[in-house]
Protein backbone atom coordinates (compact mmCIF):
# COMPACT_ATOMS: atom_id res chain seq x y z
CA UNK A 1 0.00 0.00 0.00
CA UNK A 2 1.10 3.43 -0.70
CA UNK A 3 -0.29 6.26 0.94
CA UNK A 4 -0.47 9.92 -0.71
CA UNK A 5 -0.54 12.76 1.33
CA UNK A 6 -1.53 16.21 -0.36
CA UNK A 7 -3.98 13.52 -2.96
CA UNK A 8 -6.17 15.91 -4.43
CA UNK A 9 -2.88 18.89 -5.49
CA UNK A 10 -1.07 19.51 -7.99
CA UNK A 11 1.01 16.75 -7.75
CA UNK A 12 -0.84 14.03 -5.58
CA UNK A 13 -3.51 13.93 -8.17
CA UNK A 14 -1.72 12.71 -11.02
CA UNK A 15 0.63 10.52 -8.44
CA UNK A 16 -1.91 8.18 -7.97
CA UNK A 17 -2.93 7.58 -11.73
CA UNK A 18 0.77 7.23 -11.83
CA UNK A 19 0.73 4.61 -9.64
CA UNK A 20 -2.83 2.99 -10.60
CA UNK A 21 -1.83 2.72 -14.01
CA UNK A 22 1.43 0.06 -12.82
CA UNK A 23 -1.11 -1.63 -10.87
CA UNK A 24 0.30 -0.49 -7.17
CA UNK A 25 -2.49 -0.26 -4.07
CA UNK A 26 -3.31 3.87 -3.44
CA UNK A 27 -4.33 5.33 0.23
CA UNK A 28 -5.19 8.61 -0.63
CA UNK A 29 -5.04 11.34 2.31
CA UNK A 30 -7.14 14.70 1.85
CA UNK A 31 -8.73 16.78 4.13
CA UNK A 32 -11.89 16.58 2.31
CA UNK A 33 -12.81 12.56 2.16
CA UNK A 34 -16.02 13.28 0.69
CA UNK A 35 -15.11 15.38 -1.98
CA UNK A 36 -12.05 13.66 -3.13
CA UNK A 37 -13.44 12.95 -6.83
CA UNK A 38 -10.53 10.21 -7.02
CA UNK A 39 -10.82 7.06 -8.93
CA UNK A 40 -12.32 3.91 -8.26
CA UNK A 41 -9.83 1.73 -6.43
CA UNK A 42 -8.59 4.29 -4.10
CA UNK A 43 -8.63 3.78 -0.43
CA UNK A 44 -9.59 7.65 0.75
CA UNK A 45 -9.32 8.69 4.05
CA UNK A 46 -8.88 11.89 6.51
CA UNK A 47 -5.18 13.72 6.56
CA UNK A 48 -5.96 13.82 10.30
CA UNK A 49 -6.41 10.18 10.53
CA UNK A 50 -2.95 9.61 9.42
CA UNK A 51 -4.29 5.16 8.70
CA UNK A 52 -0.27 3.64 8.17
CA UNK A 53 -1.75 -0.26 8.53
CA UNK A 54 -0.21 -2.19 5.55
CA UNK A 55 1.83 0.99 4.30
CA UNK A 56 4.97 0.09 2.30
CA UNK A 57 5.92 3.53 1.53
CA UNK A 58 4.37 7.22 2.11
CA UNK A 59 4.46 10.52 -0.35
CA UNK A 60 5.04 13.57 1.45
CA UNK A 61 3.77 16.74 0.12
CA UNK A 62 5.61 19.28 2.44
CA UNK A 63 3.59 21.85 1.76
CA UNK A 64 0.27 20.08 3.24
CA UNK A 65 1.65 18.21 6.07
CA UNK A 66 4.46 20.36 7.29
CA UNK A 67 3.45 21.02 11.15
CA UNK A 68 2.26 17.41 11.13
CA UNK A 69 5.33 15.90 9.88
CA UNK A 70 6.68 14.82 13.22
CA UNK A 71 3.41 13.12 14.28
CA UNK A 72 3.35 11.21 11.14
CA UNK A 73 6.99 10.17 10.83
CA UNK A 74 6.65 8.55 14.47
CA UNK A 75 3.78 6.82 13.10
CA UNK A 76 5.45 5.37 9.91
CA UNK A 77 8.10 4.45 11.88
CA UNK A 78 6.11 2.03 14.55
CA UNK A 79 3.82 0.91 11.55
CA UNK A 80 6.96 -0.37 9.86
CA UNK A 81 6.65 1.95 6.74
CA UNK A 82 10.03 1.50 5.02
CA UNK A 83 10.26 4.37 2.92
CA UNK A 84 9.43 8.42 2.49
CA UNK A 85 9.51 9.90 -0.85
CA UNK A 86 9.18 14.24 0.39
CA UNK A 87 8.03 16.41 -2.25
CA UNK A 88 10.23 19.02 -0.70
CA UNK A 89 12.04 22.11 -3.21
CA UNK A 90 14.46 23.10 -5.04
CA UNK A 91 15.44 26.51 -2.56
CA UNK A 92 16.41 23.72 -0.06
CA UNK A 93 19.72 24.49 -1.61
CA UNK A 94 19.84 28.34 -0.49
CA UNK A 95 21.49 28.59 2.63
CA UNK A 96 20.30 32.29 4.01
CA UNK A 97 18.65 32.21 7.12
CA UNK A 98 16.15 34.76 5.81
CA UNK A 99 14.64 32.82 2.83
CA UNK A 100 11.69 31.07 5.11
CA UNK A 101 10.79 29.09 1.87
CA UNK A 102 13.88 27.21 2.18
CA UNK A 103 14.57 26.75 5.79
CA UNK A 104 10.99 25.23 5.97
CA UNK A 105 12.06 22.69 3.28
CA UNK A 106 15.81 21.82 4.93
CA UNK A 107 14.25 21.57 8.70
CA UNK A 108 11.58 18.81 7.29
CA UNK A 109 14.41 16.80 4.75
CA UNK A 110 16.07 16.69 8.14
CA UNK A 111 12.84 15.41 10.30
CA UNK A 112 12.63 12.77 7.37
CA UNK A 113 17.07 11.94 7.75
CA UNK A 114 16.34 11.38 11.19
CA UNK A 115 13.43 9.16 11.46
CA UNK A 116 15.25 6.24 10.69
CA UNK A 117 13.22 5.19 7.34
CA UNK A 118 14.83 5.59 3.85
CA UNK A 119 14.33 8.25 2.28
CA UNK A 120 14.05 10.57 -1.31
CA UNK A 121 13.66 14.58 -1.21
CA UNK A 122 12.06 15.62 -4.73
CA UNK A 123 13.51 19.35 -5.15
CA UNK A 124 11.34 20.60 -7.85
CA UNK A 125 11.64 24.40 -9.00
CA UNK A 126 9.06 26.19 -9.81
CA UNK A 127 5.79 24.62 -11.09
CA UNK A 128 4.26 25.35 -14.14
CA UNK A 129 0.60 25.31 -11.92
CA UNK A 130 2.08 28.28 -10.77
CA UNK A 131 0.76 30.77 -13.17
CA UNK A 132 -2.52 29.40 -13.05
CA UNK A 133 -2.93 32.36 -10.42
CA UNK A 134 -3.27 34.15 -13.56
CA UNK A 135 -6.50 32.46 -14.96
CA UNK A 136 -9.18 34.64 -13.87
CA UNK A 137 -7.26 38.10 -15.21
CA UNK A 138 -6.82 36.03 -18.55
CA UNK A 139 -10.15 34.69 -18.98
CA UNK A 140 -12.01 38.25 -18.46
CA UNK A 141 -8.95 40.65 -19.75
CA UNK A 142 -6.80 38.76 -21.65
CA UNK A 143 -4.19 40.45 -19.22
CA UNK A 144 -1.57 38.63 -17.03
CA UNK A 145 -0.25 40.79 -14.50
CA UNK A 146 2.61 40.01 -11.93
CA UNK A 147 6.25 41.53 -10.66
CA UNK A 148 9.50 41.46 -12.41
CA UNK A 149 7.95 40.44 -15.97
CA UNK A 150 11.63 39.61 -16.58
CA UNK A 151 12.29 37.49 -14.16
CA UNK A 152 13.14 33.49 -15.70
CA UNK A 153 12.03 30.15 -14.28
CA UNK A 154 12.41 26.54 -15.48
CA UNK A 155 8.69 25.70 -14.92
CA UNK A 156 7.73 22.36 -14.55
CA UNK A 157 4.87 20.61 -15.33
CA UNK A 158 3.14 18.48 -12.34
CA UNK A 159 2.97 15.59 -14.26
CA UNK A 160 7.08 15.18 -14.82
CA UNK A 161 7.37 15.67 -11.14
CA UNK A 162 4.49 12.27 -10.26
CA UNK A 163 6.63 10.26 -12.87
CA UNK A 164 9.71 10.95 -10.69
CA UNK A 165 7.73 10.62 -7.38
CA UNK A 166 6.26 7.08 -8.25
CA UNK A 167 9.41 5.10 -9.31
CA UNK A 168 11.00 7.06 -6.17
CA UNK A 169 8.51 5.41 -3.67
CA UNK A 170 7.79 1.80 -5.85
CA UNK A 171 12.17 1.23 -6.82
CA UNK A 172 15.14 1.32 -5.19
CA UNK A 173 17.51 3.46 -7.41
CA UNK A 174 16.32 7.06 -6.01
CA UNK A 175 16.62 5.84 -2.28
CA UNK A 176 18.87 8.56 -1.07
CA UNK A 177 18.72 10.99 -3.50
CA UNK A 178 17.92 14.22 -4.48
CA UNK A 179 17.30 15.28 -7.52
CA UNK A 180 16.34 17.84 -8.78
CA UNK A 181 13.27 18.44 -10.82
CA UNK A 182 12.85 21.39 -13.42
CA UNK A 183 11.53 22.04 -16.73
CA UNK A 184 13.83 21.84 -19.87
CA UNK A 185 13.64 26.05 -20.61
CA UNK A 186 14.34 29.22 -18.87
CA UNK A 187 11.63 31.66 -19.58
CA UNK A 188 10.45 35.04 -18.36
CA UNK A 189 7.22 35.49 -17.35
CA UNK A 190 6.43 37.60 -20.42
CA UNK A 191 7.46 34.63 -22.26
CA UNK A 192 4.92 32.34 -20.24
CA UNK A 193 2.42 35.14 -20.85
CA UNK A 194 2.84 34.62 -24.32
CA UNK A 195 3.05 31.24 -24.75
CA UNK A 196 -0.56 30.65 -22.95
CA UNK A 197 -2.02 33.09 -25.41
CA UNK A 198 -0.62 30.45 -28.17
CA UNK A 199 -2.23 27.56 -26.63
CA UNK A 200 -6.02 29.49 -26.32
CA UNK A 201 -5.64 31.00 -29.41
CA UNK A 202 -5.96 34.39 -28.49
CA UNK A 203 -2.90 37.37 -27.37
CA UNK A 204 -2.29 37.65 -24.06
CA UNK A 205 -1.05 40.78 -22.44
CA UNK A 206 1.79 40.84 -19.73
CA UNK A 207 1.16 43.70 -17.17
CA UNK A 208 4.08 44.17 -14.91
CA UNK A 209 2.82 45.83 -11.39
CA UNK A 210 4.89 46.66 -8.65
CA UNK A 211 6.48 44.40 -6.02
CA UNK A 212 4.37 46.54 -3.70
CA UNK A 213 1.24 45.97 -5.32
CA UNK A 214 2.19 41.80 -5.69
CA UNK A 215 2.85 41.52 -2.25
CA UNK A 216 -0.15 43.28 -1.61
CA UNK A 217 -2.09 40.43 -3.50
CA UNK A 218 -0.11 37.84 -2.28
CA UNK A 219 -0.97 38.78 1.19
CA UNK A 220 -4.60 38.65 -0.07
CA UNK A 221 -4.28 35.05 -1.19
CA UNK A 222 -3.43 34.25 2.26
CA UNK A 223 0.26 33.91 1.54
CA UNK A 224 1.72 34.96 4.91
CA UNK A 225 4.17 37.89 4.72
CA UNK A 226 7.41 36.41 5.06
CA UNK A 227 7.01 34.00 2.54
CA UNK A 228 5.18 36.76 0.05
CA UNK A 229 8.76 38.78 0.94
CA UNK A 230 10.85 35.57 0.28
CA UNK A 231 9.35 35.02 -2.92
CA UNK A 232 9.75 38.95 -3.98
CA UNK A 233 13.24 38.53 -3.35
CA UNK A 234 14.41 35.69 -5.50
CA UNK A 235 11.73 36.85 -8.08
CA UNK A 236 13.92 40.08 -8.60
CA UNK A 237 17.15 37.64 -8.22
CA UNK A 238 15.51 35.70 -11.29
CA UNK A 239 15.41 38.74 -13.40
CA UNK A 240 19.60 38.68 -13.52
CA UNK A 241 20.32 35.04 -14.80
CA UNK A 242 19.02 32.42 -16.59
CA UNK A 243 16.92 30.07 -14.67
CA UNK A 244 18.89 26.58 -13.55
CA UNK A 245 18.18 23.73 -15.96
CA UNK A 246 18.77 20.43 -14.35
CA UNK A 247 19.23 17.25 -15.63
CA UNK A 248 17.80 14.86 -13.47
CA UNK A 249 14.70 14.32 -14.83
CA UNK A 250 16.00 12.80 -18.08
CA UNK A 251 19.03 10.94 -16.32
CA UNK A 252 15.96 9.03 -14.36
CA UNK A 253 13.49 8.67 -16.89
CA UNK A 254 15.35 8.67 -20.18
CA UNK A 255 13.30 11.58 -21.62
CA UNK A 256 12.73 15.31 -21.62
CA UNK A 257 11.00 17.25 -19.38
CA UNK A 258 7.84 18.29 -20.80
CA UNK A 259 7.86 22.33 -21.68
CA UNK A 260 5.76 25.00 -20.61
CA UNK A 261 4.08 24.53 -23.62
CA UNK A 262 2.66 21.42 -23.52
CA UNK A 263 1.49 21.98 -20.17
CA UNK A 264 -0.14 25.35 -21.33
CA UNK A 265 -1.77 22.80 -23.95
CA UNK A 266 -2.77 20.65 -21.55
CA UNK A 267 -4.25 23.91 -18.99
CA UNK A 268 -5.63 25.76 -21.98
CA UNK A 269 -9.59 25.25 -20.46
CA UNK A 270 -8.46 26.94 -17.34
CA UNK A 271 -7.68 29.99 -19.32
CA UNK A 272 -10.31 30.34 -21.39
Amino acid sequence: MFLITGATGNVGRPLIDALLALGAPVRALTRRPADAGLPDGVEVAATDDLPMDGVRAVFLNAMTVQHAAGPLLKKAAEHGVRRVVVLSSLSALDDDPDNTIAVSHRDLERAVEESGLEWTFLRPGAFASNTLSWAGSIRSQGVARAAYGAARFSLIHERDIAEVAARALLDDDLVGAKPALTGPESLTQVDQARVIGEAIGRPVRFEEITPEEARTGMIGSYIPPAIADTLLRMFAQLTERPAEISPDFTRITGRPARTFAEWAADHAADFR
